[in-house]
């Protein structure tokens, strides 16, 4: 089956072998209102259509998508092809072929890895709470002793998620990343209420950076990446609650 057209490809200079993607809502069989690629079986949708979903992903991939259950944490998980779907954890790294590294998200960022000799890939679900604690760290250093690598020769792609017009947080949220990085307040815009408005891309670009990633490609934190701000395309728990999930991929060939 080929890629549904509307799906994203990332534009970055991945190496050779190395293959990714990100799923929007279109290209699936779910009904209203998880219209309709929804890749998430823990969300209320019909079970037999997630399962068509997940299979409709396979097939367009010709990899094995691995999914998580994603706690908002920092575990990494090594997958191969004989990981289960369910292993608990929000990052993964995998040096098997035709295995994908897959992160479901509706507001919260995907990261995809690559080691740029095309050894080994990751993934990473970094919303706020994932990323102040370190998991886009985690990922890098699973890669790192899976390769032998230095951090600069990790490349890193951000895909969709929340934007810093529509991420409303609380002080505490600015403090957590203002406890690791005194700069962090920069991708904090005051909001009304003594809430702040967060850059989540921006904060994962600064955390990425910190660890010697100079090639960091994808979301800019513009609208047309917005979970929230394009209804159509991407889903979004802040603003439907009752939400799919899309998922971002990454494997060898």
């Amino acid at each position: 089956m080929p890629r549904h057209p509307d799906w994203l490809v990332p534009d970055w200079p991945a190496p050779a072998g190395v293959q990714a993607l990100c799923t929007t809502r279109a290209g699936g069989v779910s009904g209203d209102p998880y219209h309709s690629l929804n890749l998430g079986d823990h969300v209320g949708d019909d079970v037999a259509r997630v399962a068509a979903n997940r299979e409709r992903l396979r097939d367009s991939m010709a990899a094995h998508p691995v999914f998580l259950r994603q706690v908002h944490g920092t575990g990494v998980v090594n997958i191969d092809e004989d990981t289960p779907d369910g292993v608990e954890a929000d990052g993964c790294v995998s040096a098997s072929p035709a295995v994908a590294c897959t992160i479901m998200v509706a507001d919260c960022l995907p990261v995809l890895f690559a080691s740029d000799d095309g050894a080994v890939v990751g993934a990473a679900h970094a919303g706020w709470r994932g990323l102040a604690d370190g998991v886009l760290e985690a990922v890098a250093a699973g890669i790192a002793d899976a390769t032998g690598l230095p951090a600069s020769r990790v490349l890193a792609w951000l895909g969709p998620c929340i934007g810093p017009g529509a991420f409303e947080v609380g002080p505490e949220v600015k403090a957590a990343f203002e406890a690791h990085d005194g700069q962090a307040s920069r991708r904090f815009g005051k909001h009304a209420g003594g809430k702040w408005l967060a850059d989540l891309p921006g904060l994962a670009r600064d955390r990425l950076g910190t660890l010697g990633i100079t090639g960091i490609y994808g979301n800019d934190g513009s609208t047309a990446w917005c979970t929230v701000s394009n209804p159509s395309r991407f889903f979004s728990h802040r603003r439907d609650r009752i939400s799919g999930r899309f998922a971002a991929c990454i494997w060898r060939s």
